[in-house]
């Protein structure tokens, strides 16, 4: 996930948001409601204030390990045996080896319940990190057949942390939780090369939500557009559904000094990136929901002054709404064939099978846990933009409800609209930051399982 996210709560900044929004006025800007804690909850917050306090320090020393030896999607090997030797030694029931490196936790506590997942992705990206860290990545892998440079680009190390910290701290307490918990730690949330399927598809096809499945799910993704101790959320789309495509344009060669004697792909492509825009800005009701539909790359060619018989582009499209989603994609077909067959060629969208739905936080949970997350100590709610980054959590929030938030990551002071982003190679994390993921994912687990099965959204 990388793309930016604002709180409603503060004044508005420049940002490259799906659709420009107003500032909140004054009397909308507060935190998340207030609301009295279950009592089951309260009667524990003193000792998880304590076992949290004790596993802090713990977190930022796995944090620091995981992020000096980085791992890309699927090769997620050296994190995995970390992560299942930890909750081996807390007493968790472990499954390894789903969709590939995946691990499964199961912690049953001592009283029935309902049964909370909570989900950290842990895998790299392929960038050369220009951190200046003593624990900064120096690591290479290789990658779509390549080698390259690996850096934990995007915080996954210290969501990997952070759940191992919530792990140790519910392990604990065992005896009092109500209900079960059950941790996902997934590989390839970054998505794979060659269109490959994995991470949490791949981890729901092999059983990770079987026996038992869980009620809710819970995450929580570091970001650097927001300062440490802020933490975002909002019901609905949070992230948006994210599709990869490619066009072929197909024309005939011909000498550049004669064009009427070929037809010029690179001509009828570049109608169809402007006819492509039109889609966005003049065919869909952009009152409903933004969307975005970008071309990356146009290839074409090999010599000056010869038209070619093919071009080829690639981009992305994003979307919140799923028969918007659909409408567009359709009109793309329909405008790249119908351009490039007025020219005399013709045109093929492909739309890659790897695509991301967009991550909707269940509107009912959201409502039930803002409290939990206004109770987070040191930290600040927020109700937050929806970004228009992709998220594979998506797909597990399909099968149970679930919520989403984001936790800054800059440190507080610093401007954080001016923060480098997640997947840049200068991304930073303070390592404050961690505590306040740490103590937002242990507030929402036990105040869960305190409001018992009533609290299902989805019964």
């Amino acid at each position: 996930m990388s793309a930016p996210f604002r709180s409603t709560a503060r004044l508005c900044l420049p940002v490259a948001l799906a659709t420009a929004a107003l500032c909140a006025s004054a009397q909308d800007r507060s935190a998340a409601p207030s609301a009295t804690a279950p009592a089951a909850a309260q009667a524990l917050y003193p000792q998880m204030a304590e076992r949290l306090k004790a596993v802090e320090p713990k977190v930022i020393a796995w944090r620091r390990d995981i992020h000096q030896h980085p791992e890309l999607g699927n090769q997620e090997k050296r994190t995995a045996a970390l992560v299942a030797a930890h909750l081996k030694a807390l007493g968790f029931e472990v499954r390894e080896g789903v969709a590939v490196t995946g691990v499964v936790g199961i912690l049953k506590g001592g009283k029935p319940g309902p049964v909370v997942a909570l989900r950290a992705d842990m895998d790299a990206l392929p960038v050369k990190e220009q951190v200046d860290l003593p624990f900064a990545s120096k690591a290479r892998a290789t990658w779509a057949g390549k080698e390259v440079d690996v850096m934990h680009a995007c915080g996954h190390d210290g969501h990997v942390a952070m759940l191992m910290g919530v792990a140790e701290v519910m392990a604990s307490m065992k005896d009092q939780l109500p209900g079960t918990i059950k941790l996902i730690f997934q590989p390839a949330e970054e998505k794979l090369p060659n269109a490959e399927i994995g991470g949490a598809r791949r981890m729901l096809a092999e059983g990770a939500f079987d026996a038992p499945r869980p009620d809710v799910v819970f995450a929580a993704h570091l970001v650097s557009n927001l300062n440490t101790g802020e933490i975002g959320y909002k019901a609905g789309p949070i992230t948006a559904a994210s599709d990869a495509f490619r066009v072929s344009v197909n024309g005939r060669q011909t000498h550049g000094s004669a064009p009427w004697s070929g037809i010029d792909p690179i001509v009828l492509g570049s109608q169809i990136v402007l006819g492509f825009q039109t889609i966005a800005s003049r065919q869909v009701n952009v009152t409903k929901e933004p969307s975005v539909l970008t071309v990356g790359t146009f290839q074409a060619g090999t010599r000056y002054n010869i038209i070619p018989d093919s071009a080829e582009m690639s981009g992305t499209l994003r979307t919140y709404d799923e028969s918007m989603r659909k409408f567009i994609i359709q009109r793309m077909g329909e405008t790249a064939e119908l351009i490039a067959r007025s020219g005399g060629g013709s045109a093929h969208v492909h739309i890659e099978e790897d695509g991301y739905a967009a991550t909707i936080n269940d509107a009912a949970l959201t409502e039930k846990m803002a409290p939990s997350l206004a109770r987070v100590p040191g930290g600040k709610a927020m109700v937050v933009q929806k970004g228009t980054g992709g998220e594979d959590f998506s797909f597990f929030a399909q099968k149970v409800p679930g919520l989403y938030v984001v936790i800054g990551n800059t440190p507080v002071g610093q401007d954080a609209s001016k923060a480098e982003a997640n997947h840049s190679p200068r991304f930073f994390v303070d390592e404050a930051s961690l505590a306040i993921g740490t103590r937002t994912l242990s507030q929402l687990t036990l105040d869960y399982l305190a409001m018992g099965k009533s609290a299902s959204p989805a019964l």
